[in-house]
């Protein structure tokens, strides 16, 4: 069973595939969506297009992305839950369950401490998953979301002040929605 992690971002989603069928998570694969475009909407359908076809290569049966944390830039809090929001509906629109998860919580899930800089969640996830070498940084963020999600799935959280949040409605298509 393969998890699909996602790091979203405007500019670069990080994405991060893990096969969790054994009792060891192993790595699939990992990169970044890259976005090129400079109007909003069409990032917005880049990150879509990539994380479908994401989708489409690897199957995951299961979809986990970072939850928006509020930063000092609200403009840039913004854009990146318009990003975050565009690869939650084409996940929900490929029929996978989504599942959220807070910053400190996959922190706390990867490397054992809520306020873990970048480079420790890169170490950490290299460690892990026993790679020759470190992923990009938002590809190992990617990952560390994956990693975090299938310790959620074995129930080896330990729900903290650090929050978070799992969704996992299920639907086939946006046309069996029904408010």
């Amino acid at each position: 069973m393969l998890i699909l992690g996602i790091d979203p971002g405007s500019r670069i989603t990080g994405y991060g595939v893990l096969d969790v069928s054994t009792a060891t998570p192993r790595y699939v694969a990992s990169g970044c969506i890259r976005i090129r475009a400079e109007d909003l909407a069409q990032k917005l359908a880049q990150v879509y297009a990539g994380v479908s076809e994401l989708i489409a290569v690897h199957r995951p049966a299961e979809f986990a992305i970072e939850q928006v944390v509020m930063s000092k830039n609200a403009d840039s809090a913004l854009k990146l839950g318009q990003a975050r929001g565009t690869a939650i509906v084409c996940a929900a629109n490929h029929g996978l369950s989504v599942s959220e998860y807070g910053p400190r919580q996959i922190k706390q899930a990867v490397t054992g401490s809520g306020r873990a800089d970048k480079a420790q969640v890169q170490h950490m996830v290299t460690a892990i998953l026993g790679l020759s070498a470190s992923p990009q940084a938002d590809a190992a963020d990617a990952l560390a979301i994956a990693l975090t999600h299938a310790h959620a799935r074995r129930g080896l959280l330990t729900s903290g002040s650090f929050g978070g949040h799992q969704s996992r409605r299920k639907g086939s298509s946006w046309r069996d929605f029904r408010p």
